[in-house]
């Protein structure tokens, strides 16, 4: 992705063997697929698993993924689709520990 500039590069294990990896590019100029200039892969999982995901993937644009479910994803900041990761991210643990009253 020679015309992007990775700003962003984590991959951690969270306790309880989760990882977490999140990658963000920003494109040198933004385009009709992208208009927020950016692309991004945002990846929660187990045994490289995907369980919740959130990324803007060439002719599929913003969506996210809920394990074997894909939506759209409704775009606004840099900052919003961070917040809003982590709070599937925190829902999902807490579902997992069956901490959830849904």
């Amino acid at each position: 992705m020679a015309s992007a500039k990775l700003i962003e590069s984590q991959k951690f294990t969270l306790d309880g063997g989760a990882t977490v990896q999140i990658k963000i590019w920003r494109l040198r100029e933004p385009t009709a697929e992208r208009p927020h200039g950016l692309k991004y892969s945002l990846f929660y999982g187990r045994d490289s698993q995907r369980i919740i995901g959130y990324d803007n993937e060439t002719r599929k644009g913003d969506h996210r993924h809920y394990r074997d479910r894909e939506e759209r994803y409704e775009f606004t900041t840099f900052e919003m689709l961070f917040l809003d990761f982590w709070r599937d991210v925190k829902k999902e643990i807490e579902n997992e520990r069956g901490q959830t009253t849904r």
